[in-house]
């Protein structure tokens, strides 16, 4: 079966060369790559331009400023592989990365896969160092080695399957990656191998962008409930004690700065939910 690699693009030029030219060594050769440009200011389509001259399997769709959902899902539409997958314009791959994340599929064991072998490409950054710390992560990796064989986010799967349930939601929530094992009722299972390599935030503004995006999940601002909870947990205090804590036991100073900064960032993130939900009563 041929695979369709899907990465959606947005101001990615400090990072889509590396990407790009990972897939284009990869041992698994029947592919295309679908690139969908969600509205770049920067050099990124310059770059991706330059870089499609020399690729042939390379494909460049255009959107306006919609979100990831949106970019993957126009992105599945115009594939001609029997497989999608999907990936982000920061991630580099081992050269067998696509041949073992997509064997299972390839077997008829399973509709989708994923991987646990994402790992930390800027784990020297102190900042990127601290995001592990703040997971409870080991610093080389980005998924815990006790994760389960099963997981709520595909990494490739059978576009006959994504079809049956029109593709991702398009919320620009941080839950809508799951949203297809949600709708599907079934979730991704594991591809042994399949090493690739992912940055963490890498600056304290990163750190902060990012924050602000997980605060938005069901998990933390999803229910009143769970509203309240959070806003104690992430209050300064907690912040202060957590991350006077860690700085300590993993001799990290900066971890203290990065907790006051992420915390707040969630925090935010929650307040703002609840006015979101008072202008739509």
């Amino acid at each position: 079966k041929q695979s369709s690699v899907i990465i959606p693009i947005y101001n990615e030029q400090d990072s889509i060369n590396q990407c790009l030219q990972s897939l284009e060594k990869q041992s698994y050769k029947e592919k295309e790559i679908i690139l969908v440009d969600d509205g770049s200011t920067d050099k990124t389509l310059e770059l991706v331009t330059s870089f499609q001259k020399k690729s042939p399997d390379i494909k460049v769709i255009k959107q306006n400023h919609k979100g990831p959902g949106p970019a993957r899902n126009l992105g599945a539409s115009k594939a001609n592989g029997q497989i999608l997958v999907f990936v982000d314009a920061d991630m580099t791959f081992e050269k067998d990365f696509l041949k073992d994340l997509t064997a299972p599929i390839q077997k008829g064991k399973t509709i989708g896969t994923f991987s646990k072998n994402e790992m930390n490409a800027n784990k020297d950054n102190v900042w990127s160092k601290c995001w592990n710390i703040n997971n409870n992560w080991p610093l080389d990796k980005l998924i815990p080695p006790n994760y389960p064989n099963t997981a709520p986010v595909f990494r490739a799967i059978l576009k006959t399957e994504f079809e049956k349930v029109n593709g991702f939601d398009t919320t620009g929530e941080y839950t809508d990656d799951w949203s297809l094992s949600r709708k599907l009722k079934v979730k991704s299972t594991l591809a042994k191998g399949a090493v690739y390599y992912h940055h963490n935030p890498s600056s304290l503004n990163e750190v902060w962008k990012q924050a602000r995006w997980i605060g938005k999940n069901e998990f933390i601002a999803g229910s009143l409930i769970r509203r309240v909870r959070s806003l104690v947990f992430y209050s300064f205090p907690f912040s202060l004690l957590i991350g006077a804590y860690k700085s300590i036991r993993h001799k990290t100073p900066s971890f203290l700065i990065f907790k006051i900064v992420y915390n707040f960032a969630i925090k935010v993130s929650v307040i703002k939910a609840f006015f979101k939900e008072k202008k739509s009563k």
